[in-house]
C-alpha cells in the first residue's frame, strides 16, 4: 500500500505492458511484462508519466546497486529474452530525472516516435481514456527504426 498526498490510501494497480518494433523478421511476440503503479491510470499521458516514473526509480536502484557478476544464469538470459533485450549489465553514470524523463517519454509520444495501443486500440492523444477492461494489455510499438532501442 501507498499514501497518497492527502493522507489516504492507495492500493497498487498492475499493468501489462509489451514492446514491440516493427519490421524484425523471424521474432516470436514479446510477453506482456507486468508493472506496479501507484495508482490507476485514467489517461495515455497518466499511464506514460506512471511507467516512465517507475522507470526511472528501478533504473536509479539497480545502477546503484551495481554488477557483482560478469556473467549472466540461464534463469536471468530467458527472463531478459521474455522481455526483448539481453543486457549483462549497467554502465553506471548519474542518477536518471524522472521529471526529465517524463517530458521526454510525453514529447516523444507526441512526435509519433512510438504508438501504444490498449487492447486492440489505438491511443493517438495524451488526454485519451483508457478503455480499461479486464486482462487488458498495453502494446507500444516503436517507430523509428535508425535509433536504436
Amino acid at each position: 500500500m501507498h499514501l497518497n498526498l492527502k493522507g489516504g490510501v492507495c492500493m497498487p494497480f498492475t499493468v501489462l505492458v509489451q514492446m514491440k518494433k516493427p519490421g524484425r523478421l523471424n521474432r516470436t511476440d514479446i510477453a506482456p511484462v507486468p508493472y506496479e503503479l501507484d495508482r490507476k491510470p485514467q489517461t495515455v499521458q497518466e499511464l506514460l508519466a506512471s511507467l516512465t516514473r517507475l522507470g526511472v526509480r528501478q533504473y536509479n536502484a539497480r545502477k546503484d546497486e551495481g554488477q557483482i557478476l560478469a556473467y549472466l544464469t540461464q534463469e536471468e538470459i530467458a527472463a531478459q529474452a521474455a522481455r526483448g533485450k539481453i543486457s549483462s549489465g549497467l554502465r553506471g553514470g548519474a542518477d536518471a530525472v524522472e521529471d526529465k524523463a517524463v517530458e521526454n517519454t510525453l514529447q516523444c509520444f507526441e512526435d509519433g516516435i512510438y504508438r501504444v495501443f490498449a487492447g486492440a486500440q489505438e491511443m493517438t492523444a495524451l488526454s485519451d481514456e483508457i478503455p480499461w477492461t479486464e486482462d487488458i494489455v498495453f502494446t507500444f510499438i516503436r517507430l523509428m527504426m535508425l535509433a536504436g532501442w
